[in-house]
């Protein structure tokens, strides 16, 4: 029995196939419907496409890295209100302060957890609900 909508859609957005495979399964065994990208390029032509609901975003990626597609999705008014929650293995206070202030949701540290995920996820779509 999914416990959330199927209609909400997120973009995991992350060039490690075994980071990728797991954030994917969790959020599918969730309920999300899940879209995965394995560089910046990839991960703003699926989000532009329509119909995200949220990102998971590393930053550390091929060709565009992560702040430079938060920087364009932040500044696009298309892709804005898209919440993204980004997630890196860097736990340093600095690098979570400057993401958040460049517009991403919430800050996670890898290795994920799936129990870090289940709370996060849920807690923003919650959030853009009421704004």
């Amino acid at each position: 029995m999914l416990k959330r909508s199927s209609k909400t859609t997120v973009l995991i957005i992350e060039d490690e196939d075994d980071i990728r495979t797991f954030a994917s399964r969790v959020l599918e065994l969730e309920g999300y419907r899940v879209l995965q990208a394995v560089d910046g390029d990839e991960g703003l032509r699926l989000a532009r496409q329509g119909g995200i609901g949220l990102v998971l975003l590393d930053l550390r990626l091929p060709k565009r890295d992560g702040w430079a597609v938060l920087r364009q999705m932040k500044g696009d008014p298309e892709l804005s209100s898209i919440p993204v929650v980004v997630f890196t293995a860097s736990a340093g206070a600095l690098q979570r302060s400057w993401a958040l202030a460049a517009g991403a949701a919430d800050y996670l540290v890898k290795p994920l957890s799936a129990a870090s995920l289940k709370k996060s996820i849920p807690h923003i779509l919650r959030q853009k609900r009421r704004h």
